[in-house]
């Protein structure tokens, strides 16, 4: 387990103690040695969390990104939901403008984060893709979906 040496160093900089996050990370196999009592940072407490936002980004102590695909996989779904009943009032070059502005984007969010993700992760995210696809075009689950992400990509 590999815990930054640094760690004084870099919680001095905190312009905010009061708003500091802290984070303990280690591989799934060495979570439990993590420690588990707060920090003193400027006459502030600080406890340690389980994940942290950073622009966007939620991150697990175990640098998995599970938090951050379950809230991006859940506010894609919302806005589905949301976009699906205005489908029928916009043209449909302004309904896909709307599902790519408002759905797609928030995949694109980070991604580069998501690189060596587990299998059951991608799987999370490829379900928001097949659904705005079904969406866009109409097409009921029983449909072959290839063709039409190819032709949204």
């Amino acid at each position: 387990m590999n815990i930054c040496k640094n760690t004084e160093t870099l919680l001095q900089h905190t312009s905010n103690p009061d708003k500091a996050e802290l984070l303990w990370c280690a591989n799934s196999h060495h979570l439990h040695q993590l420690p588990t009592t707060a920090l003193l940072i400027d006459g502030a407490v600080v406890d340690p969390a389980k994940y942290v936002r950073d622009p966007g980004i939620y991150i697990d102590s175990d640098l998995i990104v599970r938090m951050h695909v379950k809230r991006t996989v859940s506010r894609c779904f919302a806005a589905l939901r949301q976009l699906r009943q205005i489908r029928r009032s916009v043209p449909p070059a302004t309904f896909q403008s709307l599902v790519v502005t408002l759905v797609l984007s928030r995949l694109d969010n980070g991604n580069a984060v998501l690189i060596g993700l587990p299998a059951y992760l991608v799987h999370c995210l490829q379900s928001v893709l097949n659904a705005a696809a079904r969406l866009i075009y109409h097409m009921r689950s029983a449909y072959h979906i290839t063709d039409a992400l190819a032709s949204l990509h």
